[in-house]
């Protein structure tokens, strides 16, 4: 399998801020040259989803098949309050395929850069895709877990 970097994330924190900051963070995605053309369009949509890899995550996170979701720390549970899940019930960036999934406010595009609001990514995380955020794309009726009402909603 192959897959091109298409873009780069730049943001003006350091990975502590990202990381206390998720979803919150102001940034850009810098579009590599040869692919400008593929924006066309793109400046019509308030959202968009950003696909990237999630470049620092170590090997040994890579094989990780069960975490706690720690973000739920910062919120004030306690350690025997997290629940262990498997990684696919999660968002952690614990996976055996470090793909990232960021859904980001499109605030403008200036040539090659896309201005967004929302990141939870590192500066210089690999972009392999950008997809445009399409109201099919909302669940009406869903269901999730009670750990999951703990965790405060990111506002995009």
């Amino acid at each position: 399998m192959n897959l091109r970097v298409v873009g780069y994330v730049s943001v003006d924190a350091d990975d502590e801020y990202v990381k206390a900051n998720a979803g919150a963070v102001a940034g850009r995605i810098e579009i590599l040259s040869e692919y400008v053309e593929a924006l066309d369009g793109l400046q019509n949509y308030s959202h968009i989803f950003i696909i990237s890899i999630l470049h620092k995550i170590s090997q040994d996170s890579r094989g990780l098949l069960k975490v706690k979701p720690r973000r739920l720390l910062r919120l004030g549970l306690r350690e025997e309050e997290v629940p262990t899940l498997g990684v696919f019930a999660t968002d952690s960036p614990a996976r055996p395929n470090p793909i990232g999934l960021t859904l980001v406010k499109l605030v403008k595009i200036q040539g090659n850069i896309l201005y967004v609001e929302g990141l939870d990514l590192y500066n210089e995380t690999p972009v392999i895709d950008i997809k445009p955020y399409r109201p099919e794309y909302r669940a009406e009726e869903y269901t999730y877990p009670d750990w999951v009402k703990h965790d405060k909603p990111a506002t995009l």
